[in-house]
């Protein structure tokens, strides 16, 4: 267990002697349990428990996009069809964006917690770790938003305009959209370089983001509404384009006629369907973080967040946990949502349910009543 004491230079002077006795150790323990009470005395422990957690979700997220970036790559070198190999694209390009999100702000934020964190004190204060780690939250954050909002108008375009999409969407146009994605989530982080907002320290100083509930000024809530309505947007786009796509497809669906060929359909619903679970899986993950950042900055600003700052600062912590399991929870879905395992799960199914029917088949009256009826004749 790792144990970090902070102290001001008012409470250094409040500090007791301490004697050999029982009776100065008991003083001792009271006077420094009072000074905690009043916040000159800040004890900051970073339980054994808790480095545990945060190394165990660091593997489990580094281990789970190697494995969806190697699928991933070797579905990508064996398709022959553009749709999917741009899809595959988009997709290697997101995962390997959750990877590089995942590994560089969270060795930055267990080196905080290792160390123990910032002192309260120090929350406004914003060094150049604070501001590379905002920076790259701002900009990881983004940028998967971007991208799964490209795949969803990338497909929804392929659905309903196979022609157009044949004609606009080829390799080189998917690379230069990639580099404009990157490159305006990088504009957006980089803006408190230019002094349009700042990052400080957030609560339990061990992470830093856009100053949200310190002396927020109209900078700063400029910078949240941004931030909040690029990705809040994003996601309304990708649950668009995703519906309009999973319609069209149902309905083709509906109007084929038996016996038709439609190999290539089975691919367009393999991809609607690991769209619909990336969006799914962002809007659980940022919505929180995106929708309390916005309302604490804006009740911070007007000063009428008042007694609920300790609750707003929790919702903070809570939201941005949540928001690290999205870069987690990303590469299953190309490793659960492909077609083979979807075929295999409906195969299993499929054989459960058979051999249900064949149980309650040798259970059915019928058989038992011919059988009653053919005895009856022969007598």
């Amino acid at each position: 267990m790792l144990a970090l004491s902070h102290y001001n230079s008012s409470g250094s002077l409040l500090l007791p002697r301490f004697s050999n006795d029982s009776g100065g150790r008991l003083e001792a323990t009271v006077a420094m349990e009072g000074l905690s009470h009043q916040e000159n005395f800040t004890l900051v422990q970073p339980t054994t428990s808790g480095i545990i957690v945060v190394v165990l979700s660091m593997t489990l997220g580094i281990v789970s996009n190697i494995v969806a970036l190697f699928i991933l790559v070797n579905a990508y070198s064996l398709q022959r069809r553009r749709s999917k190999a741009t899809f595959l694209l988009f997709a290697t390009s997101l995962v390997v964006t959750d990877f590089i999100g995942h590994l560089i702000p969270g060795a930055l934020v267990l080196r905080l917690y290792l160390s123990g964190g910032v002192r309260p004190e120090d929350y406004s204060s914003s060094d150049g770790m604070c501001q590379f780690l905002g920076g790259s939250m701002v900009f990881f954050g983004l940028c998967p938003l971007f991208l799964g909002c490209a795949m969803a108008a990338e497909r929804c375009l392929g659905v309903t305009k196979p022609l157009l999409h044949s004609s606009l969407v080829t390799t080189t146009r998917t690379k230069v959209s990639l580099s404009i994605i990157w490159l305006a989530a990088l504009c957006v982080a980089l803006l408190p370089c230019f002094q349009l907002g700042s990052y400080t320290y957030q609560v339990p100083g061990t992470w830093c983001f856009i100053n949200v509930l310190n002396n927020t000024d109209e900078v700063d809530v400029a910078f949240v509404v941004l931030f909040s309505g690029l990705g809040l947007t994003s996601l309304a786009v990708a649950l668009v384009c995703n519906t309009i796509s999973g319609l069209t497809l149902v309905l083709a669906r509906l109007r084929r006629q038996p016996g038709s060929h439609h190999s290539a359909k089975s691919h367009d619903i393999e991809m609607v369907v690991q769209l619909v679970g990336i969006m799914v899986t962002s809007c659980i993950c940022w919505s929180p973080l995106l929708v309390f950042g916005l309302m604490s900055a804006v009740r911070s600003y007007t000063g009428s967040i008042g007694e609920d700052l300790s609750r707003y600062k929790n919702l903070m912590v809570m939201a941005v946990r949540l928001a690290t399991w999205n870069q987690i929870l990303d590469p299953w879905v190309y490793i659960l949502l492909r077609r083979t395992v979807l075929r295999k799960i409906y195969l299993i199914a499929k054989c459960q349910a058979g051999l249900r029917s064949n149980v309650l088949g040798h259970w059915e009256p019928t058989p038992f009543q011919s059988s009653e009826k053919h005895e009856v004749h022969q007598v």
